[in-house]
């Protein structure tokens, strides 16, 4: 029985393999570039792309389960849809997908609407699976860790309604769990969503306040000019991302992205341990500077 990882080299991948190979897991992970990989000897890694049918064939041979995650990418629904048609052409019926919280309220924001897309067909094609629902990666804050240590100030838009941020190391752990507990099952099991959140509701001052208690001097919050941040996100990222980005920067202000009553405590319960936090994080960055 063997597990197949896609966006295994990523933030989030990297991490579901790890807790994997942890739990004695079969492993195998479809890379772009094997040598570049730096996963455990313990994988099987396997070239290819979401693009390329044939080594998407030839890497799905023999496994039983599938995690599923896409990049953020102006094809990310195709990669998906090929991916899950032959997966079906395979025989695989178990999958663990990475989607996005709120991927039906967001609906204007193409990255939202693609993973919800996603979501609906995996249904409609008749797997078995965990449909991942991840917020706010804290870990997204490393790109503007410089700012805040150099500036003072906590750039990123997210309003005052709340943001459920998550560790990237929390949802590898959970999206290993549920796949060893889909693999483990006697027959495929139905369709299940988990939002993947954090352990407390993070408004931009609430951010800037963390950041300035372990820091030990003031962090200002940088406020919402949505614009302005597709703006400087074109120095370093495509267009088309840019206003992608800004489109959800702007659901970040008008609604948020916030847990549903029991999230939290469910997702404890399944951890056996407490979600990792903001100040977590913070005290993390500040602690290597």
């Amino acid at each position: 029985m063997t597990i197949l990882v896609t966006g295994a080299t990523g933030n989030v991948g990297r991490q579901v393999v790890q807790q994997l190979v942890k739990r004695g897991a079969n492993v195998r992970a479809l890379v772009r570039n094997p040598a570049k990989a730096e996963l455990p000897d313990a994988v099987h890694v396997v070239q290819g792309d979401l693009l390329d049918v044939d080594s998407l064939h030839s890497a799905l041979d023999g496994v039983s389960t599938l995690f599923l995650l896409n990049a953020v990418v102006p094809d990310e629904f195709t990669q998906a849809l090929i991916a899950l048609n032959v997966a079906r052409e395979a025989g695989i019926e178990r999958v663990v997908y990475l989607s996005v919280i709120h991927s039906d309220i967001y609906v204007n924001v193409p990255h939202f609407a693609g993973k919800y897309g996603v979501e609906r067909m995996i249904e409609r094609m008749g797997f078995g699976a965990t449909i991942l629902r991840p917020a706010y990666f804290i870990d997204n804050d490393l790109t503007i860790k410089n700012v805040v240590l150099d500036y003072g100030v906590y750039p990123m838009p997210i309003g005052s309604k709340g943001l459920a941020m998550i560790d990237a190391r929390d949802i590898g752990e959970i999206a290993a769990i549920e796949l060893i507990r889909r693999e483990q099952a006697a027959e495929a099991l139905p369709v299940k969503r988990i939002n993947l959140v954090g352990p407390d509701l993070l408004t931009g001052d609430a951010v800037a306040a963390i950041w300035s208690e372990v820091l030990h001097r003031p962090i200002a919050y940088g406020g919402d000019d949505t614009r302005g941040f597709e703006q400087n996100l074109k120095k370093f990222m495509p267009a088309w991302m840019a206003f992608d980005m800004r489109l959800m920067s702007e659901r970040f202000l008008s609604d948020g992205m916030i847990p549903e009553s029991l999230d939290v405590e469910q997702l404890t319960a399944l951890l056996g341990r407490p979600l990792r936090s903001y100040r977590d994080f913070a005290a993390e960055v500040a602690a290597a500077t």
